[in-house]
């Protein structure tokens, strides 16, 4: 039982997650700060007020503040799709035209031959299992 849980841990998929879940939340901070300190006093600034708290108040019924947290959501994936997802991406396609790496089309057709060996290595996975 506890070489079964030895070998999960080390898994490269588990020790991978546990490094991300880690570098997630260091970076949460980073997006945080960006957002509170540099993106919402610029919107303080176009709308008036630095959130949307007091908005649409009735009774106990706060919809404001729902409101400011969609906004803050909204911010946060912006910031994290143009300082993260596009310079990745980019930084990746840079990679793979020097490395001379062409991705394939979607409905590119797959050579046959390859489609083949995968179908054979494939089988023989399965036997060994």
């Amino acid at each position: 039982m506890l070489n079964g849980f030895k070998e999960f841990i080390m898994k490269g998929n588990v020790v991978d997650l546990a490094v991300a879940v880690i570098v997630g939340a260091a970076f949460s901070a980073v997006v945080t700060a960006l957002v509170q300190n540099v993106l919402m006093p610029i919107i303080s600034l176009i709308v008036g007020q630095p959130n949307f708290d007091s908005f649409l108040v009735f009774g106990p019924v706060k919809i404001g503040v729902f409101l400011t947290a969609v906004v803050n959501f909204l911010i946060i994936a912006a910031a994290i799709y143009f300082v993260v997802v596009v310079p990745m991406n980019h930084l990746i396609e840079r990679r793979n035209r020097k490395l001379g790496i062409k991705e394939e089309a979607d409905g590119e057709a797959v050579d046959p031959q390859i489609a083949l060996l995968t179908e054979i290595r494939d089988s023989l996975q399965a036997r060994q299992n």
